[in-house]
């Protein structure tokens, strides 16, 4: 079976621009099909400070799953259980939150992946390998998933190295907002010694050779992202873009000063 997962082949292809995403924070399965038509590559459900369960997950990748665009499924934890069940319920590349050690990054891949390279627990039937259906899944399965561990203080991103040499890790992720917060400077990711950080994990992720990943609350802050070296990136979400269109038009409508931009957090 060749892999099912578009996202692991992008980041693999170096030919391919930088593929670009969002955020999904509204927990709809309608705005996530209608992003997904809009252009972008993909589509983060975000499941950590989301009120998003399992049952709603599936919901939200069958919509995702009508479009162009392929699904990132940022977990609440990196947690065993939680990875079981979101990849049974159809989660193939899954981002596990602030993982701060190569020990931790080593249970993360042990979690998306079934013995002998992991501990992902078995059933026959279930959403994950389209209800039995798939040729071959349980021997195929741990080449199809995309195990991406996210970088959220300074102590993981000096351990990039070793984390990024754990095998079954296929990508990183920078977390800017908690980034700028264990620096002291929450909600300023634009802050120079935050900026200064988030470039040189970049570098070090190539020194690696692991694609790494960042999401920014604007495109110029993203295209600055991408200038650092950033493989993959996502542009605000949701519902920050349906709020920042709704205020820009009522204060035009209202005859009043465009808006204050939101600070400058992400995801």
């Amino acid at each position: 079976m060749s892999t099912l997962n578009p996202f692991k082949s992008w980041l693999s292809d170096k030919s391919r621009a930088t593929p670009l995403g969002t955020w999904l924070m509204a927990a709809a399965p309608a705005s996530a099909e209608a992003l997904g038509y809009a252009g972008f590559d993909f589509l983060v459900v975000d499941m950590e400070h989301v009120p998003i369960e399992v049952s709603d997950l599936a919901h939200i990748l069958r919509a995702i799953g009508c479009t162009p665009a392929d699904a990132v499924v940022r977990l609440a934890w990196n947690d065993q259980v939680l990875v079981k069940r979101c990849m049974d319920a159809g989660a193939r590349t899954v981002m596990l939150p602030f993982v701060q050690t190569a020990e931790e990054a080593k249970a993360a891949a042990s979690y998306t992946r079934y013995p002998p390279h992991g501990i992902r627990g078995v059933a026959a039937v279930h959403r994950g390998s389209r209800f039995g259906t798939i040729p071959n899944y349980l021997k195929n399965a741990n080449d199809d998933v995309c195990t991406i561990v996210q970088l959220e203080t300074p102590e993981a991103i000096e351990r990039l190295p070793e984390i990024a040499a754990v095998e079954g890790i296929d990508a990183l992720f920078v977390g800017p907002g908690d980034l700028s917060a264990a620096m002291g400077h929450i909600g300023n990711i634009a802050h120079p010694e935050v900026q200064a950080l988030i470039e040189k994990a970049a570098r070090d992720a190539h020194a690696a050779g692991k694609p790494i990943g960042i999401v920014g609350p604007n495109p110029d802050m993203v295209k600055r992202f991408i200038g650092y070296g950033y493989d993959y990136a996502a542009i605000a979400s949701d519902i920050a873009m349906m709020t920042g269109r709704a205020n820009d038009w009522l204060g035009q409508m209202k005859g009043e000063a465009k808006p204050v931009a939101a600070p400058t957090a992400a995801y």
